[in-house]
């Protein structure tokens, strides 16, 4: 296990995020409907529908808003509802992965297509990039959970694989990496010991990072923004190393 004191990318990233928040209800409603209709409408027997609850109550998302959202399963809502992931290279090089969840095949495809297209992309087939990221947990808790030996013995002791910190007043604050299977296991150990988490989510992790600069990396991150504006993407990733300095002026 390993202790970083800094993540990459992340300033940026986060100011974009916020612009799509008016959003981050619906989005985390679809999440919480598919899990249900996956498996049992009981969190209590199903793993994803009660990860997918507790990101929606770190956002304070209403216990309505969730109930509805269980309903809609059991009303068949979701039937129509389909998970593609598509894969392609960004200005650089740099590899991109997009999670959709989609009533209408067509019409996700070719807007990812088009965003790609415009903004000097290429989609590639599915396998074209996941190769070379891993698919695995990530429990993030705020700064204020402990300091960094804290977490990191709390995370040892859960059972994790690595984790991350950016303690400063713009930092994510704690990320705790899991393998894909022990993710549940882990985040309800390292819950008893520094109480709900952030966010818990099933991540790609690159293997390796692009570096990018210049010209590509303002327009690789308009790709990133397009992408994140259409409704039926509800993840994107991506494998950019920007300068620090940089991603400020491009932030600014």
């Amino acid at each position: 296990m390993a202790g970083h004191s800094k993540f990459k990318n992340i300033q940026f990233r986060k100011g974009k995020q916020d612009k799509v928040r008016s959003k981050l209800f619906s989005k985390l409603s679809r999440d919480i409907t598919i899990a249900a209709k996956t498996g049992l409408p009981d969190p209590a027997a199903n793993a994803r529908l009660r990860l997918a609850i507790a990101n929606a109550k770190a956002e304070s998302m209403p216990k309505d808003n969730i109930d509805r959202a269980i309903k809609k399963a059991a009303g068949g809502e979701a039937d129509n509802m389909e998970e593609i992931r598509y894969e392609g290279f960004g200005p650089g090089g740099v590899g991109l992965i997009i999670e959709v969840l989609t009533d209408n095949r067509n019409r996700s495809a070719s807007n990812v297509r088009a965003a790609f297209s415009k903004h000097g992309g290429n989609l590639g087939e599915t396998g074209a990039v996941s190769f070379m990221w891993d698919r695995v947990g990530k429990i993030i808790y705020p700064a204020s959970a402990g300091s960094e030996d804290k977490v990191m013995e709390a995370a040892i002791e859960a059972g994790a694989d690595d984790v991350t910190s950016d303690l400063g007043e713009e930092g994510e604050g704690h990320a705790i990496y899991t393998t894909f299977e022990d993710l549940s296991s882990v985040a309800l150990a390292l819950e008893a010991v520094l109480g709900p988490a952030k966010s818990t989510s099933v991540i790609w992790k690159p293997k390796t990072e692009t570096p990018i600069s210049g010209d590509a990396a303002a327009t690789l991150l308009k790709l990133i923004d397009a992408l994140d504006d259409d409704d039926d993407v509800q993840n994107v990733f991506s494998n950019e190393d920007i300068p620090e300095d940089e991603l400020a002026k491009l932030a600014g």
